[in-house]
């Protein structure tokens, strides 16, 4: 799951954010709430070493941003929907993949240091078909991430952040299908 939502991230140009749900005294303020939808199509030439494939991309989704707790810290909830497909061009094959993923923020510390300390939450499905439309391999559960940001002196800005460093604190749950498979050999498999 954790090798398609690179992929995803990458191939969309989305940006993976996040959302806590605290239970501070402090009423959650918005600082942007919007809904999304990319819609794309490119070829690319070469794709995974030999191929020449179109690449078409339908995410939809929303992200919302809010400051919480009695620091005022910021906060991430990103909810994506959509599908990614990889077309052979030389023998018009699809490989797609259908998925629904929830990215939140789970808890925020400010270290006192200039960092940031986030536990974030990635869970959600992702569907992988062939090109005769079978269903191959599933992805679903959930993974848990510790992100270590530099805050650059502003703890309830998130324009300004570095990421550091990231852990992987739990690791993917439920049912991986594609853990180790290469998604290189899986497109000249499926759509040659």
């Amino acid at each position: 799951m954790k090798r398609l939502l690179c992929a995803i991230a990458s191939t969309a140009g989305l940006v993976v954010a996040s959302l806590v749900i605290s239970s501070g005294s402090a009423a959650a303020a918005p600082i942007e709430h919007e809904r999304f939808q990319d819609v794309s199509s490119e070829v690319v030439d070469p794709f995974c070493g030999d191929l020449r494939v179109r690449i078409d991309t339908d995410i939809r989704g929303s992200l919302l941003i809010k400051s919480q707790g009695p620091e005022g810290l910021v906060y991430f909830l990103e909810s994506l929907h959509g599908t990614l497909s990889f077309t052979n061009l030389a023998t018009g094959k699809s490989f797609t993949s259908v998925l629904t993923i929830i990215n939140k923020d789970l808890k925020v510390i400010d270290n006192g240091d200039g960092t940031l300390t986030v536990l974030a939450l990635s869970t959600g499905v992702v569907k992988n078909y062939g090109p005769d439309g079978k269903l191959l391999f599933v992805d679903s559960g959930q993974i848990r991430v510790e992100l270590l940001i530099d805050h650059s002196g502003t703890p309830t800005d998130p324009e300004d952040d570095v990421i550091l460093d990231e852990t992987l604190v739990k690791g993917s749950t439920g049912r991986n299908d594609t853990e180790n498979r290469d998604f290189c050999e899986d497109m000249h498999l499926f759509t040659s």
